[in-house]
């Protein structure tokens, strides 16, 4: 099942008579203090040349309502070089304070997820999410908040190229894949399934959805086709793709 979308210096001498060094040339880019300042401007592929570039701008970030009341910007935490990203669906309050994604309790049973099959939360994946500013009252982030967040994102893909993307929970789906996919099936139906996504530069992502960790504590029970029970089938999935792809 597959699914696409998207989206001449003069050298002047100076008052001494020397030749004066010439101005810096501008970037190919335009002026990348003004992206932080609306969701109007751009960001432009190859805007960002490392994860940690992303911290400044996202913490003046003012491209919607979101900055206006965060702690810290949320940029991501793991491995940038890892195959393996996973995206959420915005900071809560534990990862506005300390601006890393899924430490509460969420984060620690993702971490248990990924460690049952022996991924390295810290090695293996690399973790973020659709928005990098926590929604008041950890409220699902609304569709504009999404769609001005969403050029980070895509530059984060970029950047990292994973091999594989798993989407945790009906948002981070909605994010990626779109509102359509996610209102004609639901999280429940499309779990445990790969996608075709085509990313900013046209490059074909392979995603799978999955449980939020968030759910799954609402949702205690380990039987037969429950959400845990099929979390671990979700996972083991993932593992042997990953083995497939990396190995």
């Amino acid at each position: 099942m597959s699914h696409s979308e998207q989206f001449s210096l003069f050298n002047l001498p100076d008052s001494n008579g020397s030749p004066a060094l010439p101005p810096k040339a501008p970037s190919p880019l335009g002026d990348l203090s003004v992206i932080p300042t609306s969701a109007q401007v751009p960001i432009p592929q190859g805007t960002f040349q490392s994860m940690a570039e992303f911290e400044a701008p996202c913490n003046r970030c003012q491209r919607c309502e979101l900055g206006q009341n965060r702690t810290h910007a949320v940029i991501g935490r793991g491995n940038p070089q890892a195959s393996l990203m996973l995206i959420g669906e915005g900071p809560g309050q534990h990862e506005d304070e300390q601006g890393l994604p899924f430490v509460g309790k969420s984060g620690q049973l993702l971490d248990k997820i990924l460690a049952s099959v022996n991924f390295n939360p810290d090695q293996d994946v690399y973790i973020c999410n659709v928005v990098k500013c926590r929604p008041p009252g950890n409220r699902k982030p609304e569709p504009l908040e999404m769609a001005a967040c969403l050029p980070y994102l895509l530059e984060q893909i970029r950047i990292m190229d994973p091999k594989l993307i798993l989407l945790v929970g009906a948002t981070a789906v909605q994010g990626i894949l779109g509102s359509k996919i996610v209102g004609k099936t639901g999280i429940s139906k499309l779990r445990g399934q790969w996608y075709s996504w085509t990313d900013g530069q046209g490059k074909e992502r392979l995603c799978m959805p999955i449980f939020h960790p968030s759910y799954l504590l609402r949702n205690q029970s380990r039987e037969k086709g429950s959400p845990k029970w099929l979390t671990w089938q979700d996972i083991q999935a993932v593992r042997t793709k990953y083995d497939e792809l990396v190995f």
